[in-house]
């Protein structure tokens, strides 16, 4: 069973409304290689596991957790990024303006169509998140060489949206993310290396510098990127895979650890033109 605490997992730094950052974020959300996937596909293996050695099983739950976290914070984010991107229209003023014109024309429409300016389970091109892609095939050395491409993919992807937008408010969450997908890598990396793998200097994926991000260098700091959050609150066994010297180039130790306060979430307001929520039309 799980139990809820409102809160983000981190904070949604303010900008200004951009709707084609919130479409490309959308990947990060919605896409092949983003947090819908890896919470269903850590959800399904470590539901679906098999035989005694559970400490393998927990490490996986113990990530599923987390990135059900992250679908949140992404979701808030793109939020964020839309919400007062469309102007006032018919519902506020009497004057039929079109005030989501100008707000679609680099954006998802159906951000304004069928979300209300708000996120919607679909990839940066509008496809419907697909559960095909959930890899839990029962055998943990499959598994978890799976959890490796797709938290090394994530990351590759995130780092490249990162490129496609100044925006603080998306490079705010694209900072953290980056820093917990390594995190990730580690641990599925550590629990091959305990069955045998020798990462040597592979990893993380892709080769490149975390800090030169300004974004990430402080969640660096702070150790997020060799730290497993536990949000459990039974006893656990991943601490028995997590720990010792990370296989990362990044360096350090990784340790289990509680996770970080939690942030604010944003109250959307409502918007009239939108119809949304809709209960100022049943009021009027």
């Amino acid at each position: 069973m799980y139990y809820y605490k409102e809160g983000l997992i981190n904070g949604i730094k303010p900008d200004k409304p951009d709707p084609a950052a919130a479409k490309v974020l959308q990947e990060t959300l919605g896409g092949q290689f983003g947090e819908m996937r890896t919470m269903m596909q850590y959800f399904f293996q470590s539901s679906n596991f098999r035989g005694k050695e559970t400490q393998y099983r927990d490490l996986m739950k113990g990530v599923f957790l987390e990135e059900i976290a992250h679908v949140e914070l992404v979701q808030n984010t793109i939020n964020s990024l839309l919400d007062e991107s469309g102007g006032p229209g018919v519902g506020s003023q009497g004057l039929d303006q079109a005030p989501l014109d100008e707000a679609v024309k680099h954006a998802n429409p159906h951000h304004y169509i069928m979300g209300a300016q708000s996120s919607l389970p679909v990839d940066a091109g509008g496809n419907p998140w697909n559960g095909s892609w959930v890899y839990s095939h029962g055998n943990l050395v499959a598994d978890l060489l799976n959890n490796v491409v797709l938290e090394s993919t994530g990351v590759l992807q995130k780092t490249r949206i990162y490129e496609m937008s100044s925006n603080q408010t998306l490079r705010e969450t694209l900072g953290f993310l980056i820093v917990r997908d390594n995190a990730h890598q580690n641990a599925f990396a550590k629990a091959l290396e305990t069955l045998g793998v020798d990462w040597g200097k592979l990893f993380p994926v892709p080769n490149y510098d975390i800090n030169k991000y300004p974004e990430c260098r402080k969640f660096v700091e702070m150790g997020y990127h060799n730290a497993q959050f536990n949000f459990r609150l039974d006893a656990h066994r991943m601490g028995e895979i997590f720990q010792g010297k990370t296989p990362s180039r990044n360096g350090g130790e990784l340790s289990v650890t509680a996770p970080p306060e939690e942030f604010p979430v944003t109250q959307l307001p409502e918007m009239p033109n939108e119809h949304a929520p809709g209960l100022g039309d049943m009021n009027a």
